[in-house]
C-alpha cells in the first residue's frame, strides 16, 4: 500500500495532479457540467447587447461565478465583466491555449446542480397563420398544388 501511494505521488510530481473530467473542464471554461446554471456561446457573447434572460439568470444566482473565455476578444467580455461587478458577482476570465471552448461565458456554482438545460430560452415567438378562403396568395398558391384531382 505504501508502495502505491509513493507510485502515485511520484506521477503527480511528474505529470501534475490527476483532474477529474478535464475534457468535460476544458469545454465548461474549468467547470463541470452538473455544476452549469447557463452557458453561453461564443456567438452569443458577442451580441451587441446582453439578453435580458441572462441578466435574470445571473440576479438569481449571485452565489455562482462567471467564467469568461479568454481566447475571446476582450470588447466581447467586457460588458458581461461589468454586469458581473454590478450584480456582485465572481467572475474569472480563462485561457486555454490547447483548446478552444465553443462557449463564451459559463455561470457556474462549485458544487452541482444538475440543471437539465443550460441555454438561454429563446423567446418564442408565435406568427400567425393567415387562412386564405381564395385569391391569390401562397395559400391558395399551395391549396392547389396538393388538391386532389
Amino acid at each position: 500500500m505504501v508502495k502505491e501511494n509513493i507510485e502515485e505521488y511520484l506521477q503527480q510530481g511528474i505529470h501534475g495532479a490527476k483532474e477529474i473530467k478535464p475534457d468535460e473542464r476544458r469545454r465548461f471554461l474549468g467547470s463541470l457540467r452538473e455544476r452549469v446554471v447557463v452557458a453561453l456561446t461564443k456567438a452569443q457573447v458577442r451580441q451587441d447587447t446582453i439578453e435580458l434572460e441572462f441578466k435574470r439568470i445571473l440576479e438569481e444566482n449571485k452565489e455562482a461565478k462567471l467564467y469568461l473565455n479568454g481566447n475571446m476578444n476582450y470588447p466581447a467580455l467586457s460588458k458581461y465583466i461589468q454586469l458581473a461587478e454590478e450584480k456582485s458577482v465572481g467572475y474569472k476570465i480563462v485561457t486555454n491555449k490547447e483548446h478552444d471552448s465553443e462557449y463564451g461565458l459559463v455561470l457556474a456554482y462549485d458544487y452541482a446542480i444538475d440543471k437539465e438545460d443550460i441555454t438561454l430560452a429563446k423567446a418564442k415567438k408565435n406568427f400567425p397563420i393567415k387562412t386564405s378562403t381564395g385569391g391569390k396568395g401562397f395559400g391558395s398558391f399551395v391549396k392547389t398544388l396538393f388538391r386532389k384531382r
